[in-house]
């Protein structure tokens, strides 16, 4: 299988443990080679490139110039939807400029030549032999569960420098998820922002992206909204219950990282791939999904999760069930 270079990104010790808990047990699984890049660094992120542009690419650059030389010839592969646009902005403005990649050369005092492809785990994950050992992995349907496949705003956009071919509706996540037997909905909201950190600057704003996205998703009959983002995780599992509370609404909607459902499909437990540890319940909608497969079809022969996700992890906020 193909190698990558892997820049795991600030938030994959921290707020995206579930994420990295299910991506690492999917690795595993398929045998997938990365190699993290040495001594990687911030990319810099939102905070950054609105404050100084040559700074951001500088900050971004740095971590590929590192993966140049230390891991030759490897494209780069990263979780974060902020990391994945500043890495990716990054090279496209040094192989757009030849004196803009001598600038960001002469800041970082290293070798760039703005080589290696980057790539999210979107891309990573629609590599076809990854598909077929995800396919052939599957020990669990996830059939009748609705999914809202959730991009937010930096997968897809700008196309220039992202790469993809419809921004307004990306798939490569619906397909994905398709392979564990999960059915993604069609929806509006696929690629709106959640807010991203003016949900902690400026809550009173963007709460209300929060709700937008939960109201279409509801309306459009998911059962969950799956992420591939940490940041946008967060903003919507965190703030399902205050929008609830505040908002008067209702939603019984789980977020899940789209690696936490193929894990869940491949036989992770709860603990393998943090679906105790998640902010809004999460657990119940999978074990029940798990029961009416395994009554429809006895065939399938793996059992449901079992840890009881109140005992370990943090508080989970909210009420369990449909």
């Amino acid at each position: 299988m193909k190698s990558y270079a892997y820049f795991p990104g600030c938030s994959m010790d921290s707020t995206a443990v579930t994420y990295k808990k299910s991506f690492e047990y999917i690795a595993e699984k398929i045998g997938l080679g990365l190699k993290e890049i040495p001594d990687w660094s911030c990319c810099g992120s939102t905070a950054a490139h609105t404050k100084n542009e040559m700074m951001a690419l500088s900050l971004a650059a740095r971590n590929i110039a590192i993966a140049e030389e230390k891991l030759p010839g490897l494209d780069i592969v990263t979780p974060c939807a902020a990391c994945f646009s500043r890495l990716r902005y990054a090279n496209w403005a040094a192989r757009k400029d030849e004196t803009i990649r001598k600038e960001i050369q002469s800041v970082i005092a290293m070798e760039y030549q703005a080589k290696p492809e980057i790539l999210n785990f979107l891309d990573l994950f629609s590599e076809p032999e990854i598909r077929e050992k995800i396919t052939s992995g599957v020990k669990r349907s996830l059939k009748g569960m609705k999914v809202a496949c959730y991009y937010g705003c930096l997968m897809s956009r700008p196309r220039e420098v992202t790469g993809e071919t419809d921004p307004e509706n990306p798939m490569k996540m619906d397909e994905i998820i398709s392979l564990t037997g999960a059915e993604p909905v069609v929806w509006d909201y696929k690629t709106e922002c959640c807010g991203a950190s003016h949900q902690v600057d400026a809550p009173e704003a963007a709460r209300d992206l929060i709700d937008r996205i939960f109201r279409n998703a509801k309306a459009n009959h998911a059962d969950a909204i799956v992420t591939a983002c940490p940041l946008c995780n967060m903003n919507l599992d965190m703030r399902e219950a205050e929008i609830n509370k505040n908002f008067g609404r209702k939603y019984n909607i789980p977020v899940f990282q789209f690696t936490e459902l193929i894990a869940v499909a491949m036989g992770a437990g709860a603990a393998e791939c943090g679906i105790h540890q998640h902010f809004f319940p999460a657990f119940d909608l999978i074990n029940e999904t798990l029961k009416q497969n395994r009554e429809a079809e006895e065939k399938l022969p793996a059992a449901p999760l079992t840890e009881d996700p109140l005992k370990s992890g943090p508080v989970i906020i909210g009420k369990a069930g449909k």
